[in-house]
């Protein structure tokens, strides 16, 4: 498990926010943000995950 991951829910799951907003998911599994990195918080988006940048092919087209 990473730490900064997400916590996996069995739905349906019901989250009251800091600032008493409800929010409510109906699906069978959800997966719960824990790093707060998320645009869709409080659900999992994967933005706890490293990005990694493709290489960029050489002059002659093939990659570093």
């Amino acid at each position: 498990m990473d730490p900064q991951g997400p916590v996996l829910v069995e739905g349906p799951v019901e989250i009251a926010l800091d600032d008493g907003t409800v929010v409510r998911s109906d699906r069978f599994r959800v997966a719960v943000c824990t790093c707060r990195r998320s645009r869709t918080y409080p659900w999992c988006d994967t933005s706890h995950r490293p990005r990694e940048r493709a290489a960029s092919p050489n002059e002659d087209g093939t990659s570093r």
